[in-house]
């Protein structure tokens, strides 16, 4: 394989169709375009088809401008038994300036499914080198985070008339 297979950049130019009458990147087109990567990333890992599970923590920390590049940056976190958790950086590039700016950060789960649309299981990722660790350990506790919010959300819905 000639890139590693738990990473993946993407690099796209912001168009027109792309923004809103100010000049800037429409959210949710980035929205798609994140999930795209992270569709990538994943099946690309696991060797098979995948579907987004959840989102988590979509930042917009910078507007994104037309006539800008923007390069994904996703990586492969954490494995469960079916599950991949794909980080994924946001930097938006004005090249006439020579200025690259961190725009959005987000961590998509995904699952992997087989030819029957059941969940599949993926290889199991281990992590080399220490950023590969910290995002490990990040990962790890950004699930039993969601856990534990799972837990407290459903006992709260329990009590709460709609």
């Amino acid at each position: 394989m000639p890139f590693p297979n738990h990473e993946l950049s993407m690099t796209v130019l912001m168009t027109p169709d792309m923004a809103n009458f100010s000049g800037k990147v429409h959210g949710g087109h980035i929205l798609k375009l994140l999930d795209q990567v992270a569709y990538a990333c994943a099946s690309r890992y696991a060797g098979m088809y995948v579907v987004t599970l959840s989102v988590d923590r979509v930042q917009f920390l910078q507007p994104i401008r037309v006539g800008e590049l923007v390069t994904f940056l996703a990586s492969i976190n954490h494995t469960g038994t079916t599950s991949l958790e794909v980080g994924i950086k946001v930097v938006s590039e004005d090249f006439h300036k020579g200025v690259a700016t961190h725009t959005n950060s987000c961590f998509f789960t995904m699952v992997a499914m087989n030819e029957e649309g059941k969940p599949s299981p993926v290889p199991q990722y281990v992590p080399e080198t220490p950023l590969q660790k910290k995002r490990h350990a990040a990962a790890v506790l950004r699930k039993k985070l969601r856990r534990q919010f799972d837990d407290e959300y459903a006992k709260a819905i329990q009590t709460t008339a709609f």
